[in-house]
């Protein structure tokens, strides 16, 4: 472990004065909070949506066996409550790519029955 010295305001420094064994949590959620992680799953997501997919290949999209693999993994260990914090942020991110699917595969869905 490196001990990191770090000049604070006086104001932020009592917010933390409570928190000193909680500080590298505080900073690693700070961090992802600047820079959010790009997952496998995030990265295929992209990808799909750029090649400019048709309705019926949107509602037909599922992640890779390795991102669902992961995904079970990551809510074995939330269930287990051993999930650590990047690990959680790690499963938010698949969460929410989970909502945008869904909402693009139910409008690709409505396209679809328009067409019909």
């Amino acid at each position: 472990m490196v001990e990191l010295k770090i000049l604070v305001p006086d104001d932020l420094a009592r917010r933390l004065h409570g928190m000193r064994d909680r500080l590298p949590e505080i900073l690693e959620l700070g961090l992802r909070a600047l820079t959010p992680p790009y997952t496998p799953g995030s990265g295929e997501v992209i990808e799909f949506l750029a090649s400019g997919p048709t309705p019926q290949a949107i509602v037909s999209f599922h992640p890779s066996a390795e991102v669902q693999e992961r995904v079970r993994d990551l809510l074995d260990k939330d269930r287990a409550g051993s999930l650590t914090p990047a690990e959680k942020a790690e499963l938010d991110q698949y969460e929410s790519l989970d909502f945008l699917i869904t909402l693009v595969k139910a409008r690709a869905r409505q396209r679809l029955a328009s067409l019909s």
